[in-house]
């Protein structure tokens, strides 16, 4: 029975490209048209077809990490991109639409995010070993899009030209107080301290990240110009005459985006300027794909442009500039990926061969997420004052030369 539930399912979903599905007791079909992407695939678990029909958004990454499902040729992205071009272009199950209407109604209990919750939910990814991020982060471990200028940047200059522009939308100036909002290891705050002057408090929710940040701080000389504090972005006090937030906007969860705003607007100077970085969606809100949420991210949410902008339209903060980044993102995970293959041995000594695959999983569906499904990179550029920023964007295009990166961690072999 849960075969030909499962073939009607595949029928229903696979309308475009090619998918070969070789079932437990050996019996091969066909889906699609033919077309590219194209995916062969085979399951290993008799009880798969079963799961795979019940709750696909799960079982299908679950059988990747325990090997129950493999792919020919171990190409994730092939099979994700086939998958993701179909269910952006509507084809799913019927009872599939059904269950994915239930989530996007029960989303704001999942995004709830208390104080408490944020900060475990943030310790469950980031406080992971952090020889395991070294692996595949650029020098500067930054965890979030590059900014690539040309199709044969390197992460480092991608990276480098990504902290350069949001530099330049900040407006910066020697002795400017500046908060960061999610430092992560620490690399924007030290680079805007180190290259343009400014003071900068940098906070997170991560004990491994505030403990490298130091250091970096320290090794650099910056420890009387950078401060890095353990702390939630809604206990911030004082003000700030700019405010930066890179990738963390993506852990706030829609339930908090006015109270995030509202602290935004609170903490920034009269004339200051905020930059908010955040992944972002195309469509209209949704829910978080639910294996994310269990392995990866819990907690986190990809917002719609309308969610940002009625909490900003709400707490009477003015947009002066927002930008849209299509593909850097993918384009970052591309290298990212190729380089946690590059060390894949390296991983599986820090931890074992299913967290190796779930990573991949991670990346590759992350990468093919930006390439099919509608993910982009939302750039937030705010102010009270209408006169914060020029009022042309000549500024961020002046041909002034980037600034290097010059902070590096103690030691690295990854290949780019």
């Amino acid at each position: 029975m849960w075969n030909r539930l499962l073939d009607r399912f595949l029928r229903q979903l696979v309308c475009v490209g090619s998918l070969k599905v070789t079932l437990p007791d050996g019996e091969t079909r066909q889906y699609g048209d033919g077309s590219a992407p194209e995916a062969a695939v085979t399951l290993h678990d008799p009880a798969l077809p079963r799961r795979l029909v019940l709750d696909p958004e799960v079982a299908l990454g679950e059988a990747y990490m325990d090997g129950t499902l493999t792919i020919e040729g171990d190409d994730i992205n092939a099979l994700l991109a086939l998958a993701l071009a179909n269910m952006r272009a509507g084809n799913h199950g019927t009872w599939q639409g059904a269950l994915a209407r239930i989530r996007d109604w029960l989303r704001v209990l999942i995004q709830y995010n208390p104080a408490g919750r944020s900060q475990s939910n943030v310790a469950h990814h980031y406080d992971l070993s952090g020889a395991l991020y070294d692996l595949f982060l650029d020098s500067d471990r930054q965890y979030s899009c590059g900014y690539f200028r040309n199709p044969d940047d390197s992460l480092e200059q991608a990276q480098a030209q990504k902290k350069a522009h949001i530099a330049a939308k900040l407006c910066l100036e020697p002795g400017l107080k500046v908060l960061d909002i999610g430092c992560g290891w620490g690399g924007m705050a030290l680079t805007l301290a180190r290259d343009y002057g400014v003071q900068v408090l940098g906070i997170t929710l991560s004990q491994e990240q505030l403990k490298l940040a130091r250091e970096r701080a320290r090794d650099a000389g910056l420890d009387g110009q950078v401060r890095f504090e353990l702390m939630d972005y809604r206990a911030m006090t004082g003000q700030f005459d700019r405010v930066v937030s890179v990738g963390m906007f993506e852990h706030v969860g829609a339930p908090q985006f006015r109270t995030y705003f509202r602290t935004l607007r609170n903490v920034l100077a009269p004339d200051g300027l905020a930059l908010i970085h955040t992944i972002g969606r195309s469509s209209p809100p949704g829910a978080t794909s639910r294996w994310m949420t269990k392995y990866i991210f819990p907690g986190g949410y990809i917002p719609a442009m309308s969610e940002v902008m009625a909490a900003v339209e709400k707490e009477g903060l003015v947009p002066c500039d927002i930008e849209v980044w299509r593909l850097h993102y993918a384009e970052t995970l591309r290298h990212w990926h190729a380089r946690f293959l590059a060390n894949i041995e390296r991983a599986r000594a820090l931890y074992d061969d299913r967290f190796c695959r779930m990573w991949r999983f991670y990346l590759a569906a992350s990468e093919e997420s930006f390439r099919q499904a509608g993910q982009c990179v939302f750039q937030f550029q705010l102010s009270h004052d209408v006169a914060a920023a020029p009022i042309t964007r000549d500024y961020l295009y002046s041909g002034a030369p980037l600034t290097e990166i010059t902070a590096q961690p103690a030691h690295r072999d990854a290949a780019e």
